[in-house]
């Protein structure tokens, strides 16, 4: 095997599969970056078995054939080569030798036989959606998703399509998002939990341009976004019953200025960040809401005008929650909807976007 490839072209390929290198594996091989070469390019796959990338770049093949280096130190490695041209050569003791001006390298390569597989995806079910869509609705609710494992299913996002429609949902247990966009096709309705991480993964690496098919089969889906295609696995199981949770009726409803509630939670959460504990106390009364914030070397107030309908409420959130809630909504004013101090409230752009956000109260000290 002998090739010839540029090394920033390169190096952002490696940097694009690494997000499938396993972090926690006592298999060596899926430390591993799969690299084959032949015609006029370079093919570089990994997996940890959940998911796996395969990215394509333009290569001078002198020689065709395959290896499998180790992952993470040739990123490195390579990363430092970003402004050369890079010739690597597998010898006969299958070590991959890395020329560049007048300098060379050498590292040690894995069996290329020991490398699993990557699933083979019929394309017969799929949906499409614009890229723009796509990525918005994974924006909009991957903060959402539960980062421990004591519930390993919502660790995954929850996407239904129906009626040129799809909606993910997220839960972690303390909130809850809820995101609607615009289908340009689907074959079928699906229901299917695929990772957070790697589903946030795949919306990064794309632009906005154009549209994309999601295919799924075998419990498994794939996204070919051209030069680089992502195998994942979905994960099974009974999804929590979201609809289930959200009220449907209110006693309490502001509307609110979007921008200026989010710089007044951000100046009150300064201090609740002492604590650790990021409280942040909501008393609601006429056309007024005033936000609290207490820690051991001081407090803050701040007041802002609001439309209220129904009653007088106080409750105390999270503020991160509500920052991260926030951050994601583009309309600029918002209604945030409560029945009492122990229930929990929703949030939603006063129009435009089909966005819901619900979360939890904290019970005040």
């Amino acid at each position: 095997m002998k090739f010839r490839c540029d090394g920033l072209e390169l190096s952002d390929a490696i940097s694009t599969v690494s997000k499938a290198i396993s972090s926690k594996t006592t298999s060596q091989i899926l430390e591993g970056i799969k690299m084959v070469c032949l015609e006029d390019k370079l093919i570089l796959t990994a997996t940890d078995l959940e998911i796996s990338i395969e990215k394509t770049i333009r290569a001078e093949v002198e020689n065709a054939g395959e290896t499998v280096v180790p992952g993470r130190l040739f990123g490195e490695y390579i990363k430092k080569l970003t402004n050369e041209q890079i010739s690597c050569e597998l010898n006969e003791k299958n070590q991959l030798k890395i020329a560049y001006t007048d300098s060379e390298g050498c590292l040690q390569c894995m069996e290329v036989n020991e490398f699993p597989a990557v699933k083979e995806i019929e394309k017969n079910d799929y949906f499409e959606i614009s890229k723009e869509n796509f990525k918005s609705l994974i924006n909009n609710v991957f903060y959402a998703v539960a980062q421990d494992d004591s519930r390993p299913i919502l660790k995954g996002i929850l996407l239904e399509t129906s009626n040129g429609k799809i909606k993910a949902v997220a839960v972690d247990g303390c909130r809850l998002s809820i995101s609607n966009k615009d289908l340009v096709m689907s074959t079928a309705d699906f229901k299917l939990i695929v990772p957070g991480r790697n589903l946030n993964d795949i919306a990064r690496m794309m632009d906005n341009d154009g549209n994309i098919k999601v295919y799924i089969h075998s419990n498994n889906i794939m996204v070919d976004l051209g030069d680089t295609i992502v195998v994942n696995r979905l994960i099974d199981g009974q999804f929590i019953n979201y609809r289930q949770i959200v009220p449907k009726d209110f006693a309490t409803t502001v509307t609110i200025n979007k921008e200026q509630l989010e710089d007044a939670i951000d100046r009150a959460s300064v201090l609740s960040k002492i604590d650790k504990n990021n409280l942040v106390k909501f008393d609601i009364k006429e056309k007024n809401l005033m936000l609290t914030s207490n820690s051991e070397i001081g407090n803050t107030k701040e007041n802002i005008t609001v439309g209220v309908k129904g009653s007088d409420l106080n409750i105390s959130f999270n503020s991160k929650y509500f920052s991260d809630c926030l951050r994601v909504i583009d309309n600029p004013y918002v209604k945030i909807n409560f029945n009492s101090a122990i229930q929990p409230c929703t949030i939603t752009p006063c129009e435009g976007e089909d966005f819901l956000f619900l979360i939890l109260p904290v019970k005040a000290r």
